[in-house]
């Protein structure tokens, strides 16, 4: 009878071996031949994930040579299915002009015990192997997967939420789109906020909010880098660049007037507005941004405090490509360009991102 399954392949006569199989299956359902040719049939019906299985299990329990010939010739064909669809998919997701616009694919944390089947699902989506695929999940704070065109990097956020890895998708031109107001100080403290600040232009102002309308905060540690000048034991001058220290930034996020409020320890006016506790006898800039770190906890201890940002910008300091059309806006004194500050951009607008698209922005 596999005889007859056989010739109705050859003739592409799919009814008439489903009829066979099936009488087949009663009669000798642990027939690796039989296993083989009910996969044949689900991969040319269209039921891929079903016959994948099928091959696989061929693969680890079969010993037969010409089975596992057969059996990994299929896995091939539907992995070159799989690929020329999701090639058809791509190529209609970046259809229009606003598809093709630049933008960054997110993995966002998955707690351990869920890693493990994420990965898998992850490996599958994008062919690759799972042990890989584990690595590329975080575990905290977010990772840039994949940088391109948004309309393909949805197409694979869509297919990644569907299997439960957490990610999310932005455009650069929607984090550019973001004003960026540099704090100089907070000048009145009542029932609202009000500070003294410069906008994109450099032009100075005041801008007043309620409490309630700051939707996040983000903290970050800049480097600050010199050149050191040593003496190697041949006495000659050896010159490489190193940390020196950190300058401390804190971004505020005002979603509703579409800006983010920029503080760091370097450009903020601590003699000017409102003063806070402290010893003026011992003052330093450290203790200074301690003291202004803790009012803001006592001003707005409700808001979310986003804290991972070096981690994030260890993992994309290489993107020089993508950095470069990232507009900082730190406003460091820096003798060489560093992608530490559109890295800070970067993680702070895609929180900016994530916050408008849970609907937390109101």
């Amino acid at each position: 009878m596999l005889e007859q399954v056989a010739t109705a392949f050859e003739q592409k006569d799919y009814k008439t071996a489903t009829k066979i199989l099936k009488q087949l299956l009663k009669e000798t359902p642990d027939d690796p031949w039989v296993k083989l040719y009910v996969a044949k049939i689900q991969e040319v019906t269209g039921k891929h994930q079903e016959a994948e299985k099928i091959y696989r299990k061929l693969l680890r329990n079969t010993t037969n040579s010409k089975i596992i010939t057969q059996a990994r010739q299929g896995l091939q064909k539907l992995q070159e299915i799989a690929e020329e669809e999701r090639k058809r998919c791509i190529s209609q997701a970046t259809s229009s002009l606003n598809d093709t616009e630049p933008g960054v694919l997110i993995l966002e944390a998955i707690s351990n015990e869920l890693k493990t089947p994420a990965a898998q699902k992850l490996a599958k989506i994008m062919q690759i192997e799972p042990y890989n695929a584990r690595l590329l999940l975080p575990s905290r704070g977010w990772r840039l997967y994949k940088t391109g065109a948004i309309g393909e990097l949805k197409f694979y956020g869509e297919q990644f939420q569907q299997n439960g890895i957490p990610c999310f998708c932005s455009t650069l031109a929607a984090i550019a789109q973001i004003q960026v107001f540099q704090v100089k100080y907070f000048e009145e403290v009542g029932s609202q906020l009000t500070i003294v600040c410069m906008n994109q232009s450099e032009q100075l102002g005041s801008l007043t909010f309620a409490r309630s309308e700051v939707k996040a905060r983000v903290k970050g540690l800049l480097p600050i880098f010199e050149e050191v000048v040593n003496l190697n034991n041949r006495l000659k001058i050896n010159r490489k660049t190193e940390t020196q220290d950190y300058t401390q930034f804190c971004d505020l996020h005002v979603p509703n007037r579409k800006c983010i409020l920029r503080l760091h320890d370097s450009n903020y006016q601590f003699k000017k507005g409102i003063e806070f506790p402290s010893d003026k006898d011992t003052n330093t800039l450290r203790i200074n941004w301690n003291n202004l770190t803790y009012w803001l906890d006592e001003q707005l201890p409700q808001v979310k405090i986003w804290s991972d940002f070096t981690p994030f910008a260890e993992t994309i300091l290489d993107q020089n490509e993508m950095l470069s059309h990232i507009k900082p806006h730190t406003h460091l004194f820096r003798r060489e360009a560093s992608n530490w500050d559109p890295a800070f951009q970067l993680y702070s607008g895609l929180v900016y991102a994530k916050i408008r698209e849970s609907g937390m922005a109101n």
